[in-house]
């Protein structure tokens, strides 16, 4: 491993424990007294993390540029000034030296870039993690996209992807996360997804696929690819003008409906779920164009993710089940999907999935009423502690294309409301469907009919639990106060031991780095016996 290798593992492992440490002592400081002060508090400390980040992403490149992308779309619940400070990292990102791609542009084409391309831009267009972008003309005239690889990209993957392992180490080693996650094949799938980014062609055939597929879907437009100068580390598209999807200046000035768009958005990232098949696994603002007359474009499917037909059908089971507030039939679904493992406390859970939605439809959770917000973060952590719950590998880049979606929506339009506009198509797409060469199911047909009624058939339901509300406030509170000291000894064991273990960590990288043996042993020593402390001290 060379050293650049090893100081890029350094600044990734370091930074994230930091603001983990930070995180925690913040959360545990200010339990049960979020206020308005408070918020300002946390806005400064994420603000002042988004900083750090992104002048370590911008460095460093590779998968802190993905990162950044990610965090910098959750507008649902990040703070404007963390969006903000991260805004630059979607396709912005520091170009390399123009003559170092054009070498690289020459070497795939085999002959001067001059010999197929005219009037290639000085400077790249976009920048982004794996490639940039240059705007150039074919020969007959025709206005093309040219995106070149960076040069050098797999090496720095592979360097991340080893920083990626010491972090999801520390988190098994030290967090209840690894109960509910299974990150070695969580690993394996970041693995395949972003290395499948590498190869260009598959990059070309995703996107004809989206195009064949959307083809009859108006106000949706997808690039024209060109086979014939397309290699693995060279791309050239059709050139099409557009603003960010996210640039709401050239949304106003050009007379465009925010709602309008959320609205059709939306229904176009629900069809690519619906039917099952592929679907955009980074659909950020800068992944989505707008054009003046209001026609989204969807470029870069680099990355794609899939869903079966099964799997689709267990996706629209939980949504009409929040839909029609059925949430036996939320569950029924999470456990089709392998979100729930055997011996789930059913009652438990659908109680903390009625109260969430109804927070989201009262808008309590926006407004920070500090008592809703936190039962409900408690009930949270106290199923996620307790409850067989887990997050399949194969679906964290689905959760994370919802997650990236519903951030660019909120920047669209903060006051969308995703269950009136998901209403409709699911019920239109649960009378559509077939079943081999059969209707529709009448088991399905029965659960829609059921469901359509599900208002009125709730008011019964409705009663009791308002009935019972005074027993569960009742129970929730003695097992919260039964719990928290066992909890507070145990956070301060876990908290004691990884502060030991990351310090003894960062020394080993430093004394590796300077090849000071001394001081790795050292290090190292300290490092196994904290790991060995906190294995002791941790609840079986």
């Amino acid at each position: 491993m060379d050293r650049l290798a090893i100081y890029r593992i350094y600044r990734i492992v370091w930074m994230s424990v930091k603001f983990f440490s930070q995180v925690t002592l913040f959360q545990r400081r200010y339990k049960g007294r979020w206020t308005p002060v408070i918020n300002d508090k946390w806005e400064r400390l994420v603000t002042k993390q988004a900083k750090e980040y992104k002048r370590t992403a911008l460095k460093l490149g590779g998968l802190m540029i993905k990162m950044g992308q990610f965090l910098s779309t959750r507008a649902d619940i990040m703070p404007p000034s963390f969006i903000a400070e991260l805004d630059g990292l979607t396709d912005r990102v520091p170009a390399v030296p123009r003559k170092e791609a054009i070498a690289l542009l020459e070497e795939e084409w085999n002959t001067s870039h001059s010999d197929y391309v005219e009037n290639l831009s000085d400077k790249p267009v976009a920048s982004a993690s794996i490639g940039e972008v240059y705007k150039g003309t074919l020969k007959d005239g025709t206005a093309v996209a040219v995106k070149i690889q960076r040069p050098g990209i797999d090496r720095i993957l592979r360097a991340d992807f080893r920083a990626m392992k010491i972090v999801i180490w520390l988190v098994k080693r030290f967090t209840a996360f690894g109960k509910q996650i299974d990150f070695n094949l969580l690993y394996s799938e970041m693995v395949d997804t972003i290395g499948a980014e590498l190869n260009f062609l598959q990059e070309l055939r995703n996107g004809r696929s989206f195009a064949d597929r959307f083809e009859e879907m108006p106000g949706v437009r997808f690039p024209v690819y060109y086979d014939e100068f397309s290699t693995r580390r060279v791309l050239v598209m059709e050139w099409i003008e557009g603003a960010r999807i996210t640039d709401l200046a050239f949304i106003d000035a050009n007379g465009l409906n925010r709602r309008d768009l959320s609205e059709r958005l939306f229904r176009l990232f629900l069809e690519q779920v619906l039917d099952g098949g592929q679907f955009h696994a980074d659909p950020h603002g800068g992944n989505i164009l707008i054009k003046p007359d209001g026609t989204i474009v969807l470029i870069d499917f680099g990355m794609v993710g899939s869903i079966s037909k099964e799997e689709a059908r267990s996706v629209l089971k939980v949504v009409e089940g929040i839909i029609f507030k059925q949430y036996d039939q939320v569950i029924d679904g999470l456990e089709e999907l392998r979100f729930l493992l055997p011996h789930a406390d059913r009652r438990l859970l659908a109680d903390a999935i009625s109260r969430v939605v109804a927070a989201y439809e009262s808008q309590e959770l926006t407004q920070m009423d500090s008592f809703v917000v936190d039962r409900l973060l408690a009930d949270i952590k106290r199923i996620v502690r307790t409850q067989p719950v887990q997050l399949p590998a194969e679906f964290a880049f689905f959760g994370r294309a919802v997650s990236t979606f519903v951030g660019v929506l909120h920047v669209l339009d903060p006051k969308v409301d995703l269950l009136a506009i998901a209403r409709p198509r699911v019920l239109e797409w649960a009378a559509m469907q077939k079943d081999g060469e059969k209707s529709f199911s009448k088991d399905d047909a029965l659960r829609i009919a059921l469901n359509a009624i599900g208002p009125l058939r709730a008011i019964p339901q409705k009663i009791l639990t308002y009935l019972d509300e005074p027993t569960r406030m009742r129970e929730y509170m003695q097992i919260r106060d039964a719990g928290m000291e066992v909890e507070r000894s145990r956070l301060q064991t876990r908290m004691f031991a990884g502060i030991v273990s990351v310090l003894s960590l960062a020394t080993t990288f430093f004394g590796v780095w300077n090849e000071h043996i001394p001081l790795i042993a050292t290090s190292g020593f300290f490092f196994i016996v904290s790991a060995f402390v906190f294995k002791g001290k941790s609840p079986k």
